[in-house]
């Protein structure tokens, strides 16, 4: 039991990359920069998603794709090593280079919490090289968990829980982050918002990582044809993937820049910065939509920084 949630933790299994997770509902989207397949399902496309339906599709995608997922992105999950990697995004922004969560040294006296960690390759690296005073990381997916009790990893506390109702007591964290899980996957971003300040103290500080927001006006194509806007800025509904029994089987939100900031405000942070991380010369690498072609014209990521009213 982690010392500080009410949640147990998933229990480890042989094969990690077919365990399959209890039922129910939650968003918490294994952690990472991939979007859905864009294709074979029923249907793809915009249309309404509650958030119990976001969350059962979203668990169910991760679980289904997380030994794929580890195959097909090794760099960004830092697979050639125990302990991971932390990469705020696909233009390799590394924490070790930016230290958005502070110094060792600040670390060394923070509990700190990752929301929507996947196989939590952030919080491996942070606990083999800065290590915080406590660190806990959580998904909705059971299959990505499992990538995180691999050999010789890094010991992190980990649960598996809904981010759109965190397991932790009230002011259990001073730092709070996510690199591109859970927040895009969960219907009420803004309530997720209020139950990260909920485990923060004041003064806690909330980093996060998202595609950003100018991408929803783009086909999801890192060539040519992703340069072309065709989808407005202001259109809300999820990007909804259903099976041929009308199922979802994959679900994303949008929040426009001005959504984002207000429900940070709402829930009592102030934003100190929005980082849009610039694609660096020489990476050559393709993922889904990001590429060096499309980094070079319009930003791919946004990572808000803000600290809790005190």
């Amino acid at each position: 039991m982690n010392p500080l949630s009410d949640a147990p933790e998933p229990a480890p299994t042989d094969d990690p990359a077919t365990a399959d997770g209890p039922g129910g509902s939650g968003s918490g989207g294994g952690a990472g920069f991939g979007e859905g397949s864009g294709g074979g399902a029923g249907f793809a496309g915009y249309g309404p998603a509650d958030g119990d339906e976001s969350g059962r599709a979203n668990r169910r995608w991760w679980d289904s794709d997380a030994a794929a997922y580890h195959g097909e992105h090794p760099l960004y999950l830092g697979e050639g090593a125990p302990e991971g990697d932390f990469v705020w995004c696909p233009e390799m922004l590394r924490e070790e280079d930016v230290g958005l969560l502070g110094s060792a040294a600040d670390l060394a006296g923070s509990d700190v919490l990752e929301i929507g960690c996947g196989s939590a390759p952030c919080s491996r690296w942070l606990a083999a090289h800065r290590p915080p005073r406590t660190l806990a990381a959580f998904d909705i997916s059971r299959g990505m968990l499992n990538f995180a009790r691999r050999p010789g990893m890094p010991e992190v506390a980990l649960v598996q829980a809904d981010a759109a109702a965190m397991p932790f007591r009230d002011g259990s964290f001073d730092i709070a982050f996510s690199v591109f899980g859970a927040v895009p996957f969960v219907a009420d971003s803004a309530g997720l918002m209020r139950d990260v300040a909920r485990v923060l103290r004041p003064g806690g500080r909330f980093i996060f990582s998202v595609t950003h927001p100018i991408r929803w006006c783009f086909p999801d194509d890192p060539g040519p044809a992703g340069l072309k806007a065709g989808i407005p800025y202001f259109h809300r509904e999820p990007y909804v993937e259903r099976d041929d029994s009308g199922e979802a089987v994959y679900v994303e939100h949008h929040r426009t820049m001005g959504d984002r900031v207000r429900e940070l405000v709402a829930a009592g942070f102030a934003l100190e910065d929005v980082i849009e991380p610039e694609w660096p010369d020489g990476l050559d690498v393709e993922w889904g939509q990001w590429s060096p072609l499309r980094g070079a014209v319009i930003p791919g990521t946004a990572i808000f920084v803000a600290r809790l009213g005190v």
